[in-house]
């Protein structure tokens, strides 16, 4: 049921009840491949044991896989960390490292061939992404900085577009509110894609919906990222919404990699589009941890945007490309069934759509996109993120920022959602605040948003500043250059500096001494988790 608020519209969330609803056969499915891969583990651990009575043999075996496993890792072209990590395995467990190397660490066959079906797909979307040569040239030329940004994204086949109107919101339960407004206003076609879908009162909510839309005849696409999913939702969910009339998609299931560390390789974007006119992105999934109608790690904070204009294109195309990534198969979507052609403009916001994945290691664009918002930044660089695991190149990038003056600033939660990644965000501190860059924790509980903001341009998305958005998921963002948006995003960040706690150098040098102790060894195996 609709209420009113305050303001006279419509409030969708006013009555809803959220709820964690476990689903115990997705926990099975889980555990199963988690117990496959530690079965894998404990004998390659053990194999060694076995062959002591070969005692001289063995030493000189292990030499050899010792030495062939180190040249192979030093001469892969993987990020330094990634390589760092195995290097540290085989060096510790010469014999059994080599072998988990093997099985887990290098490109398998299965792995090269989904990484190629994935990337035909990615190419195939890209034909449909179109630039525009006037707003391209009128941009780089008033715009020389942020024109280097834009020369490097368009090159990497993400166009830029003009005249989009884009909304901010700073917290999950207002753009749950937008959404809903917009899905009852469905007439054609409905695409939604999410890493987590919980059901809970937001997944009753905009099932209901979605129903509805359907028994209207409005086509709805639904994509989900089967681990992200798979304990919060029921059993037979998709078969239940195929059988509602919902097309279903599910990313890389998890049953099919059991015996391979793949399964680790998500897709982590989060896109709605609505008869190709208005498209939201940001960092809140289908979950009611999002909207504040449940607590687990006190408010939860995320944000999100809401597009209208050309950029929309941007947000289906990227949609598409993981709808079609996500089943084997050579008949491709009529894309262009799915484009609006605007005659208005909506706004004065420049839009870049991009997006990234594992398929493009090492060559990742959105890696090398958030390091150039560092190196061009000139007045101030905000950044908020749940978790800071990040390469050396890129803190130094942050430091040098810093050091020529920029006003350096970056918001972690106080309250993790993961105990180890709390311990490695608190380890990136310290080199960071020793040299002028101003660190927050977010005091009332979880802060998911992912954000970066220069003076130049910003960035919401799905992207964490962490190895795991930069290397192992699919991910999607959209770069922004605009007055009004810019300014919006700074203000949020100002709020939000209020009501969070500033560490200082001192502090985290008086961090517990049990952290000091076990940091630095969950950092040599950061890239792992």
């Amino acid at each position: 049921m609709k209420v009113e608020n305050e303001s006279g519209d419509k409030s969708y969330l006013k009555d809803l009840k959220g709820r964690i609803q476990s689903n115990l056969s997705g926990y099975l499915r889980i555990v199963l491949t988690a117990f496959i891969v530690l079965i894998q583990f404990l004998f390659i651990i053990f194999l060694p044991f076995s062959l002591r009575n070969m005692t001289v043999y063995f030493y000189y075996i292990w030499e050899i896989i010792s030495i062939i496993a180190i040249v192979t890792l030093v001469n892969r072209n993987q990020s330094p960390s990634y390589r760092l990590a195995w290097i540290s395995i085989v060096m510790i467990l010469p014999v059994s490292g080599f072998i988990m190397y093997y099985l887990w660490g290098r490109a398998s066959k299965s792995k090269r061939n989904l990484d190629q079906h994935i990337l035909r797909q990615i190419s195939y979307g890209k034909q449909f992404l179109l630039q525009d040569e006037d707003v391209y040239l009128d941009f780089i030329t008033k715009n020389p900085v942020q024109g280097r940004m834009v020369k490097y994204m368009e090159t990497e086949g993400f166009p830029i577009t003009a005249g989009n109107g884009v909304d901010f919101y700073s917290m999950g339960e207002d753009i749950f509110e937008e959404i809903f407004k917009d899905l009852e206003k469905a007439k054609k076609f409905i695409l939604i894609d999410f890493f987590i879908v919980a059901e809970g009162g937001i997944w009753d909510k905009m099932h209901e919906i979605l129903k509805h839309k359907i028994s209207e005849g409005v086509e709805v696409k639904f994509l989900y990222d089967d681990f992200g999913s798979a304990i919060r939702t029921r059993k037979y969910f998709r078969q239940i919404l195929e059988h509602e009339g919902f097309e279903v998609r599910v990313f890389n299931p998890v049953h099919k990699y059991m015996g391979e560390l793949y399964m680790n390789f998500r897709s982590h974007q989060k896109i709605i589009v609505i008869d190709g006119e208005v498209g939201y992105t940001g960092g809140f999934n289908l979950a009611d941890e999002y909207a504040n109608l449940i607590e687990r790690f006190g408010i939860w904070k995320d944000t999100g945007i809401r597009i209208r204009g050309e950029a929309v294109w941007g947000l289906t195309v990227v949609f598409f490309q993981m709808w079609e990534a996500s089943e084997n198969s050579d008949k491709h979507v009529d894309y262009l069934k799915y484009k609006t052609n605007f005659t208005q403009n909506f706004g004065d916001v420049y839009c870049q759509v991009i997006s990234d994945g594992p398929a493009n290691n090492p060559s990742n664009p959105i890696e090398s996109i958030y390091n150039q918002m560092i190196v061009f930044s000139d007045k101030y660089l905000y950044i908020t993120t749940p978790y800071l695991i990040i390469e050396d190149y890129m803190k130094t990038s942050l430091i040098e920022a810093a050091k020529r003056g920029v006003d350096v600033r970056i918001i972690t939660p106080n309250i993790p959602d993961k105990k180890n990644t709390k311990l490695l965000t608190n380890y990136n501190y310290g080199p960071l605040l020793k040299e002028g860059v101003r660190i927050y924790e977010y005091t009332p509980g979880f802060i998911h948003a992912k954000q970066i903001l220069t003076e130049n341009a910003v960035i919401v998305g799905t992207i964490n500043m962490d190895y795991r958005s930069f290397y192992l998921h699919y991910e999607n963002g959209v770069w922004m250059s605009g007055k009004k948006i810019q300014e919006t995003v700074r203000k949020d960040f100002f709020n939000t500096f209020e009501i969070s706690k500033e560490i200082t150098y001192e502090e985290w040098l008086n961090r517990p001494y049990r952290w000091k102790i076990v940091q630095p060894l969950l950092n040599l195996f950061s890239t792992l988790f």
